[in-house]
């Protein structure tokens, strides 16, 4: 057995919920956790029973009414060392995540690597929780705003990010005296068990062991629950569009707060007038990176008709390059899809990609010879823009070419889709990066010039429009989210002057 299992403690079946201290293991269903990378059995996590969402809920309020207390640059502090201690286990937990969820190494340790940035900003805001003053229409007043903690946040998330987008959520939410509860997926629990471990510690080591809990479920059954319990006033989920609406619709239901990072449908415009070595290359690491399981993944590209073809041909080239296999392996650059719905999945979007008039470029096969039925080839599709199938976001290393006239043509074809997360164009003229950047350009909450749609860098607020969701995560103000504004008047004068001069007197 690796021995970082044996380090976490994560042999038999173990389990998945914590509410301040770890429940028992042989309680309830249970969910064997198996490695796309060659099929086995990692470990079987148990699900969280009734009970023990129930106690996680208590713990998590009961923290909460403390934790909300401590002046935030305290509650910084512990943000400080749990970010110190990820760092002291990148490694090992960069190597989970790679071994359950299929991603290369390197791509392992940078996600940790995210949740050790985001601790850091988290830190820093912990000293910028501010407020505005403002001048009130009535002498010997003042006015001014505060924001205060919501409570328990839930935090549902996807197999593909197991333990950066929680973090995303997680360190801001702390900060800001809020306490978490996390519900992850079924398909990553061990990334999660690992990651609650190393931040309960020092949380616990500060006298708030519930401040993240986590609670662990098979199906949608779990996170459904949590979005209906009006105990939780903010419920943050990453997943599909499909996913999104039905949280969105029931945390709407009980007037609840979301914030929904869901599917997006990328697309770069490339300019006959782009430095093609750049493209190309921002391209290849876009479209293949984490076998294409990003939601931010380049999933169309939008050529000038006049350069189309040279740069297909130097695409293909890259393509022909890459080296697919076990993601633990040095050298390695694409690993597995994470499960056969997966596969089914890329394979059902080729076969109507080619009923609807596109044409495989490279790749679009299923490979054989690897340790398991998972791997696939990244594909390049000659497609037009009015197939149905380039508006449909498929998970996995699919990538539409295709062709337009112009600037004004591609800004429509990226933007005439249902999803709106990342875009990006790549073109040596400022006067047309900046008509991409303007109102009437993209219509995605990332637009970048001349690098990749993926990516996201701490610091700016990450999130999309249409279906994607309009959440927003991580940087910029959207600390907002994970509180409550409070308007405050303060009378220091000995008249009771109303406002609009209105007159009420009683004698």
């Amino acid at each position: 057995m690796d021995k970082i299992f044996q380090e976490w403690g994560l042999g038999g079946t173990i389990s998945g919920t914590f509410d301040g201290k770890w429940h028992p293991a042989d309680t309830g269903r249970t969910v064997p956790v198996k490695s796309p990378i060659d099929g086995s059995v990692l470990a079987t996590v148990s699900c969280t029973t009734d009970q023990g969402y129930e106690a996680v809920l208590r713990s998590s309020w009961d923290t909460f009414h403390r934790w909300r207390l401590l002046p935030a640059p305290k509650r910084g502090e512990v943000i400080r060392r749990i970010g110190n201690a990820l760092r002291e286990h990148k490694d090992s937990l960069g190597r989970l995540v790679t071994m359950e969820m299929g991603k290369i190494l390197a791509e392992g340790q940078g996600e940790v690597q995210e949740a050790i940035d985001i601790a850091d900003f988290a830190v820093g805001l912990s000293r910028q929780l501010y407020g505005n003053t403002m001048h009130s229409e009535r002498p010997g007043h003042r006015m001014y705003e505060q924001w205060h903690p919501l409570g328990p946040v839930g935090v549902i998330t996807a197999f593909n990010f197991p333990v950066a987008v929680w973090a995303w959520n997680a360190m801001i939410a702390a900060v800001c005296g809020d306490t978490v509860i996390w519900k992850a997926s079924e398909l990553t629990p061990l990334s999660a068990v690992v990651t609650t471990k190393i931040c309960a510690e020092l949380a616990s080591q500060h006298g708030f062991p519930g401040l993240f809990t986590l609670i662990t479920g098979e199906g949608a059954a779990l996170g459904a629950k949590l979005a209906a319990d009006s105990r939780v006033p903010l419920i943050s989920a990453t997943g599909s569009c499909r996913m999104g609406r039905a949280v969105g619709e029931t945390v709407a239901k009980r007037l609840g707060r979301s914030i929904l990072e869901l599917g997006g449908n990328n697309a770069i415009i490339v300019l006959e007038d782009a430095d093609l070595d750049l493209t190309v290359r921002a391209t290849l690491f876009g479209a293949v990176g984490t076998a294409g399981q990003r939601c931010t993944t380049i999933r169309r590209a939008i050529v000038e008709e006049s350069i189309v073809d040279e740069f297909t041909k130097r695409l293909v080239r890259g393509y022909r390059q890459l080296t697919i296999g076990n993601p633990l392996h040095e050298g390695v650059l694409v690993g597995p899809l994470i499960h056969e719905q997966a596969v089914a999945q890329f394979e059902r979007a080729i076969s109507t990609a080619i009923e609807q008039g596109g044409k495989v470029v490279y790749g679009g096969k299923r490979l054989n010879g690897m340790p398991n039925q998972l791997y696939v080839e990244p594909t390049i599709i000659s497609a037009r823009k009015d197939m149905a199938i380039v508006k449909e976001e498929t998970f996995a290393p699919i990538l539409y070419i295709i062709p337009v006239a112009d600037i004004d043509e591609a800004i429509e074809v990226q933007n005439d889709v249902p999803q709106g997360l990342s875009s990006a164009i790549f073109t040596r003229s400022l006067k047309t990066a900046e008509q991409f950047l303007s109102a009437a350009g993209s219509d995605c909450g990332i637009a970048n010039v001349n690098i990749g749609t993926s990516g996201a860098e701490i610091g700016g607020a990450f999130g999309g429009e249409k279906e994607t969701g309009g959440g927003r995560e991580a940087g910029s103000d959207a600390w907002k989210q994970y509180m409550r504004r409070q308007t405050c008047t303060i009378n220091y004068s000995d008249a009771l002057p109303l406002a609009q001069g209105i007159k009420f007197e009683t004698s």
